[in-house]
């Protein structure tokens, strides 16, 4: 009998002592860490950054930069990528997606973007804009009246011939590859979407949400007795589908004017849902590394799925959806939803008969925690 407790009691003491010594040696490790200045990472950010691209920067520089400033800035390991590629003579908003909103880039590639951009007459380039070599001259300069009519011909379903100094792979080398090396290269038309095209000054309030106000507009009524103005250059604003490539937009409507042009300044002005004022400069994303929370300037998650319908769960359900079930008996529309916890993303959700299936699911931990 005394034996027995006697066992008992030294199995029943040893577990907390050996947990005491744990915790003591994990607090001394800890002060050690302390002494030499290693701290620990901080949580990975999910969401978005939307950068204003400077001219001269590819977009996988810009990645590589949001990486350095996190790395420096203290937090942990998160993957980046951004949503939708800009040349790097091409200036404005990059989204760049951390995190888990990375499993979003694919559907920020499919959204529609909005560009400024100028046409300057007279010279055609081989890659279209001022970067590349004269390969045709005209001294015809079109007029301001006849361009608004010209211009709409451009409004919705349209081919184009893509420029030959582009990414897009034939025979499974990069066409501006091709082209550098002196290649004949054939670039297939393609079809796109022109959603609206007008002067800059002309843009509509509602493509932008409200974000710019008309400044200009031509005279009306038209004077046919005063002298015409010819255009040198123009300034356009374009709300186009996925996969127009303004520079061939560009050289098409310089063709239709009875000329030739070619981009001279090129802005994205929005992507998908982001806009410009939301964007940040470099110097700004800068401050991350030298300590700033990203929290200041990462959008959430969701931003990047303004259009889509929020999906509230209870903690079961919650549950359920990260495990991949599928929830039945919803009294919801059919449809895509943001699947939430509270204000956490949970998944996307696709709803069919009052069952929802789940599309893609991200790993984000709760705010409780």
């Amino acid at each position: 009998m005394g034996l027995s407790q006697c066992r008992g009691g030294r199995a029943h003491g040893a577990a907390p002592g050996a947990v005491a010594a744990g915790t003591l040696y994990r607090s001394r490790a800890v002060d050690r860490e302390r002494d030499r200045g290693v701290t620990h990472p901080k949580p990975a950010p999910h969401g978005w950054l939307i950068l204003d691209k400077p001219r001269g920067l590819g977009s996988t520089q810009a990645v590589s930069a949001v990486k350095r400033v996190l790395r420096q800035g203290g937090y942990a390991k998160a993957k980046v990528g951004h949503g939708g590629t800009l040349d790097p003579l091409a200036e404005g908003v990059l989204p760049i997606a951390l995190g888990e909103a990375t499993k979003l880039a694919g559907r920020m590639l499919d959204a529609s973007k909005i560009y400024e951009f100028t046409i300057q007459f007279g010279e055609e380039t081989d890659t279209l804009d001022s970067e590349g070599e004269v390969v045709a001259h005209s001294d015809h300069r079109p007029p301001m009246a006849a361009i608004a009519a010209v211009l709409e011909h451009f409004v919705g379903p349209i081919e184009q011939v893509p420029p030959a100094f582009s990414a897009i792979k034939v025979d499974g080398k990069r066409a501006y590859d091709r082209a550098r090396a002196g290649e004949e290269v054939e670039m297939a038309m393609r079809a796109v979407t022109i959603h609206s095209l007008s002067l800059a000054g002309e843009r509509e309030d509602e493509v932008l949400r409200s974000a710019f106000a008309t400044t200009a507009g031509r005279p009306d009524p038209f004077d046919p007795q005063a002298p015409l103005e010819l255009a040198d250059s123009i300034t356009l604003v374009a709300h186009v589908s996925k996969g127009t490539y303004i520079r061939s937009l560009a050289r098409d409507i310089a063709h239709a004017l009875g000329t030739v042009g070619h981009v001279t300044y090129l802005r994205r002005i929005k992507a998908g849902p982001f806009l410009e004022q939301q964007a940040i400069s470099l110097d700004k994303l800068e401050e991350i590394a030298k300590g700033a929370p990203i929290e200041n300037l990462l959008l959430p998650l969701e931003a990047g799925l303004d259009d889509i319908p929020a999906l509230q769960l209870d903690p079961d359900s919650a549950q359920a959806v990260r495990q991949g079930r599928v929830l039945s008996g919803l009294p919801q529309t059919d449809g895509l939803y943001l699947a939430r916890l509270d204000q956490n993303p949970v998944a996307l959700v696709e709803l069919s008969g009052g069952t929802a299936k789940v599309v893609r699911g991200f790993n984000i931990p709760d705010v409780a925690e």
